[in-house]
């Protein structure tokens, strides 16, 4: 081999490991902010008291609530006890993708999973609304797996 081959061939290999090691940077950093296909990341996150997230996220097309879903709302049932006066709407919301229809029905099953499960909790029913507003409150509106991930949820507000 010439030298101009050699130095032609290690700077493909110098070039291809740089950009194999950039890939892997980047899914790293995503990978600790979804997992599956779920949100886990605080960034959109607000609170409702001092420990006790806001929302709750849900995998593509799914309502059925995650470990760490069901810890959030054990958090959100423990403060409701505490503050009997206090009630609450449950917003359920959807990715872009899919019809407005479906999306809305979506949003409806996901914040009912997440009423269902505060229920469970000694939460009456009374104190606790629903409302679907399928993909049309997006809290990310970029169309890529972390923003969907990020707008598959419910949220917890208080009642006016």
């Amino acid at each position: 081999m010439n030298l101009n081959k050699i130095l032609k061939n290690g700077f493909l290999i110098v070039l291809v490991s740089f950009i194999l090691s950039a890939c892997a940077t980047k899914t790293k950093q995503l990978g600790s902010q979804i997992q599956g296909d779920v949100y886990t990341g605080t960034d959109t996150v607000e609170y409702l008291a001092s420990g006790v997230p806001d929302r709750v996220f849900f995998a593509t097309n799914e309502s059925v609530l995650t470990t760490a879903s069901r810890e959030t709302l054990r958090k959100q049932a423990a403060w409701l006890r505490k503050n009997s006066n206090i009630n609450v709407v449950l917003e359920g919301h959807a990715d872009e993708r899919g019809t407005r229809e479906y999306n809305l029905a979506l949003g409806e099953r996901r914040a009912n999973a997440a009423k269902d499960y505060l229920m469970t909790y000694g939460i009456s029913s009374n104190r606790i609304s629903v409302i679907s507003y399928g993909k049309e409150r997006p809290v990310d509106s970029g169309s890529n797996p972390l923003a969907w991930s990020k707008n598959r949820r419910s949220v917890t507000v208080k009642a006016n």
